[in-house]
């Protein structure tokens, strides 16, 4: 154990006796070696072998559907207020009744109406006896002014008595036409009255069902102003509505009588059917966004729809039953390009050490203005293009209309390096 310590110390004091120039130039030698080592290795390393990713082209539907979302509304929702204002009697309906046109939901207090209305008939009667009154004395004078007229063609009478009888005659036939003048407003006024206490009963104008009220007895209505909203009514529920919201870049696919399917959070495992009845030429823009709004008709006779609920609906507006499909994936394939090579990279060693990256693969897809793009397909003998003219696409998958393509060929999507 001594011997060896002594060993150890004799080649430590050899190598410090050693001058710094020796151990710098061993130090590079060994950096060199490891160095041309590596780049051996580098160098003779063979590439990886390349592995095709394929999927095969196969026939299928492609179904082709517009999303859009909205909600879910009656066909018809009329609002109930009061044209006149006073004290609410009575409400005779509540939330969820269903409810006939002309069906009274809410009486007023006709206290002062009925008041009104013996008023207005009074002044009525009144008239109609100043009309009778009118009449009578236009009949007095009428005789007193034809007894005046035969006598002046006698001419035993003054110019001043013929006169005097001619203008009593003309004022009572004036006094008649304003007695029925004035009667005349009285039926008028008498209308008014009548319509206001039939007003005071608050009816529904429609056959449906009471979704909201905002009334109760003793509640005082003042419709001066504003007429406030006493009653909401939905006409049948078992036929609604889906207002949805469609993007400006999908309006042009979408047209009336296109069938669609929705769901709700209420049954997000149930879809229910609907069709556009209506499609609106006016524009709603939110936040720059610029979408059109559609109308789709509803069949609710399980009555499992309620007005407001949320829905995302997928309109069909391209059907294919059968074509030959290919994934989108490969149509967005292209082989790449080998790297090109730099004029001053170099050769061996310094090549080895001074070569700049390689550029990455570019990609290569090309389609015509007829729709016709470059497939590639794996065969026999390689990958081999294909021409093929693409037709409708669910974002998925894409017909195949015409070309090169058939059932079963393997279609590549990517090349793996291993």
């Amino acid at each position: 154990m001594t011997q060896t310590r002594t060993d150890i110390d004799e080649i430590i004091r050899a190598g410090r006796s050693r001058s710094p120039l020796r151990r710098v130039l061993w130090l590079v030698v060994l950096l060199g070696l490891g160095a041309g080592g590596w780049l051996w290795w580098a160098a003779g390393r063979p590439e990886g072998e390349r592995r095709y990713e394929t999927v095969e082209a196969a026939l299928g539907p492609v179904v082709v559907t517009v999303t859009a979302t909205g909600t879910v509304e009656p066909t018809n929702l009329v609002e109930i207020s009061s044209e006149l204002s006073g004290t609410l009697r009575e409400v005779l309906v509540d939330y969820n009744s269903p409810v006939k046109a002309g069906q009274e939901l809410a009486r007023l207090d006709t206290d002062k109406l009925e008041a009104s209305l013996e008023h207005a008939r009074a002044m009525l009667a009144a008239r109609q006896a100043r009309v009778a009154e009118a009449r009578a004395t236009v009949r007095e004078t009428r005789e007193n002014y034809d007894r005046m007229v035969e006598l002046d063609r006698r001419g035993i009478v003054s110019p001043q008595d013929f006169r005097a009888a001619q203008a009593v005659y003309a004022r009572a036939q004036a006094a008649l036409q304003s007695a029925a003048a004035d009667q005349r407003v009285a039926e008028a006024d008498l209308k008014v009255e009548e319509a206001n206490l039939a007003k005071a009963c608050i009816c529904s104008p429609i056959d449906g069902v009471v979704l909201d009220l905002d009334a109760n007895p003793g509640q005082i209505v003042a419709s001066s102003l504003q007429a406030p909203v006493l009653f909401t009514i939905a006409e049948d529920l078992r036929r609604m509505e889906l207002r949805v919201d469609i993007d400006e870049a999908d309006i042009g696919k979408v047209e009336v009588g296109d069938a669609a399917e929705f769901s709700v959070e209420a049954y997000q495992d149930r879809r229910f059917p609907a069709v556009i009845s209506e499609l609106r030429y006016a524009s709603e823009t939110i936040d720059g966004v610029v979408t059109y709004k559609a109308i789709l008709s509803i069949d609710n006779d399980a009555m499992l729809l309620r007005p407001g609920m949320t829905a995302t609906a997928d309109i069909t507006v391209a059907r294919i039953e059968e074509a030959l499909t290919v994934s989108n994936a490969a149509l967005r394939f292209a082989p790449p390009t080998e790297p090109e090579a730099e004029e001053n990279s170099g050769r061996g060693l310094l090549g080895l050490l001074f070569r700049p990256p390689s550029r990455a693969p570019a990609t290569r897809v090309t389609v015509s203005p007829e729709g016709w793009r470059t497939l590639w397909v794996l065969r026999e003998d390689g990958m081999q293009p294909v021409e093929v003219r693409t037709g409708e696409t669910d974002g998925m998958v894409t017909a195949i209309v015409e070309g090169g393509l058939v059932p079963g060929d393997r279609v590549i999507v990517d090349i793996v390096s291993e």
